[in-house]
């Protein structure tokens, strides 16, 4: 449907456009028509001439020539009403392409078969700093580097010897153009040819990329720097595409897999990664890709493995991140060779279980060597010196009418006697307390505690948790030397007046507790020298794969935790 403001335009355009056919038509036809008059006009003359009907021929001359009149002149006028119109477009056509060069942001140069210019824009004004007058009519040299002027003379002889109508220049390298100033800058351009009234015309068209070259060379001097600190680096960097094909090999690199760059780079990154794990790896990168996470450490573990181009494998340390360039990621693998590292932690650790393992022979040595020592002290001399007290009341009893110094001397040794024994059962109990082998822990615990509470008079309570407690050696013996250790503590430092113990098992684990109210001590003070108490304690849990916990603070107390597996691995 046809909008109706619009119609009437349409319908006369379209009526202007059906009209001009029939115009041409018609002077198609008059053309002939002139012709075929004027012949028979000059005929006419010719035989009125001859003498033949002088005056019917010069009538009908005059006749002839009458009615071609007017169809010449509308013929005449026609063609000077359609040239005014063909030099009036030309001349508008002209400006138009006068303004659209004027207002290019391109230099445009015009030069003629001489190569002198005879068209320079503003904007080649600005470009080249020159004023249009000064160089129209000059050769086009003045414009270019004098060591190019020769080569780009015959640059252009050879294109305006071609049939090409247009071409880039210099396409190979950067051309550069001269300045007013004497200064060279760097140009892009293309070059075409064309004729008007049988001269021809070369136009240049040109842009000065001066910045960009400059920020080409700094992005490059980026480049080189980055290549630079990536080759300074300890570290192995290695970049991949999204189809994990090496873009980056760093020197490093190239030591630790034993793999020349040039051969490295464009190489899938499989080649340095062995074959059990590739499959695992790729997917690995892909999910990773998927998320925000710029960077993540690489491996669940702390160490992953890396193949050498020889096929030697060796553990690494690795992190990797992605970053999105041109629409396409790539990913960023830095790593370290901890061949040596992982070593010496296996050495290490083997010294630490054969020093655990001698240091808990030597502990339970030294258990040993009390109980010992404690059951012959309880056994033999405690024997002895009963023995000895029996003897002593026997004198006292049969002595008869002794002197009453003898009588005091008899006890006084008696009370000596008595004391010697109670000593006696007080080392060899501090030795080592029979009951814990005779009775087991949790009698030798009770019995700990109530001794203490008597000799400090400091109020202890002891929890006995659920579960079995027949710990067997050297499980009983670390957990009672650690409940001993932790009340002689408490009765010689914290000036506690309650402490309470408990023994319990969590899981897979026996967890001794001894907490008090008495002064505390802070963390940051230190330990006093000669001081291995609780070096002591935390060296008994060692040995068994344990840990001791201390948790105090000036004016609130002091918490010790034991956390030892328990025996067999199970709970009870």
């Amino acid at each position: 449907m046809r909008d109706p403001e619009t119609a009437p335009l349409i319908e006369v355009n379209s009526s202007r456009a059906r009209g001009r056919p029939r115009l041409a038509t018609a002077e198609m036809l008059l053309f002939p028509a002139i012709v075929a008059g004027l012949v028979t006009m000059f005929a006419a003359v010719a035989s009125a001439l001859a003498g033949w009907h002088r005056d019917l021929m010069l009538l009908i001359a005059a006749g002839v020539g009458a009615l071609l009149l007017a169809p010449a002149l509308f013929l005449v006028f026609r063609m000077r009403r359609r040239s005014g119109a063909i030099e009036l477009a030309l001349a508008s056509a002209q400006a138009r392409v006068g303004g659209i060069v004027e207002s290019a942001m391109d230099a445009i140069i015009t030069i003629d078969s001489t190569q002198r210019i005879v068209h320079f824009n503003a904007a080649a004004e600005a470009a080249f700093r020159w004023p249009r007058r000064a160089v129209l009519g000059e050769p086009i040299e003045m414009l270019i580097p004098e060591r190019f002027r020769a080569g780009h003379r015959a640059h252009v002889e050879r294109f305006a010897a071609t049939a090409v109508t247009s071409r880039g220049m210099g396409a190979q390298t950067v051309i550069h153009g001269l300045r007013a100033d004497g200064v060279e800058f760097p140009i892009e351009a293309s070059i075409s040819q064309h004729e008007e009234g049988g001269v021809k015309l070369l136009t240049v068209i040109l842009r000065d990329i001066t910045r960009r070259a400059d920020a080409e060379r700094e992005v490059k001097r980026g480049e080189s720097r980055l290549l630079g600190i990536l080759d300074s680096a300890m570290d192995a960097i290695i970049t991949v595409d999204d189809r994990q094909h090496i873009v980056i090999f760093n020197a490093a690199a190239e030591a630790v897999f034993r793999c020349p760059r040039d051969q490295a780079v464009g190489a899938p990154l499989d080649w340095f990664i062995p074959e059990r794990f590739r499959s695992g790896h790729g997917e690995l990168v892909r999910r990773f890709g998927e998320f925000d996470q710029p960077s993540r450490r690489m491996g669940s573990a702390r160490v992953v493995t890396g193949l050498r181009r020889d096929g030697e494998e060796f553990p690494i340390e690795a992190s990797i991140s992605h970053t999105a360039e041109g629409g396409q990621k790539f990913y960023t693998v830095i790593l370290r060779d901890v061949t040596e590292r992982v070593r010496a932690e296996a050495a290490l650790k083997r010294s630490q279980d054969e020093i655990q393992s001698l240091a808990l022979a030597a502990s339970g040595a030294r258990e040993q060597e009390k109980s010992r020592i404690a059951r012959e002290l309880h056994d033999e001399l405690g024997q002895a010196l009963t023995a000895l007290k029996i003897d002593v009341g026997w004198l006292r009893e049969n002595g008869g009418r002794e002197s009453p110094e003898r009588l005091a001397k008899i006890e006084s040794m008696q009370r000596l006697l008595d004391s010697t024994v109670a000593a006696a059962r007080r080392i060899s109990a501090d030795l080592r307390p029979l009951m814990l082998d005779d009775l087991g822990l949790v009698a030798a615990c009770e019995w700990l505690v109530q001794n203490f509470t008597q000799r400090t008079g400091i109020a202890c309570e002891l929890v006995m948790g659920k579960g079995d407690f027949d710990l067997s050696d050297p499980h009983a013996t670390a957990v009672f030397r650690v409940l001993q250790e932790s009340l002689t503590n408490a009765a010689k430092h914290s000036h506690a007046t309650q402490v309470e113990a408990a023994i319990e098992r969590e899981g897979e684990s026996i967890v001794l507790t001894v907490s008090d109210n008495g002064s505390g001590f802070s963390h940051q003070a230190g330990s006093k020298p000669g001081s291995f108490g609780h070096l002591g304690l935390r060296e008994r849990a060692y040995h068994l794969g344990g840990s001791v916990a201390i948790d105090s603070a000036p004016g609130k107390g002091t918490r010790i935790e034991l956390r030892i597996p328990a025996p067999g691995g199970g709970a009870a």
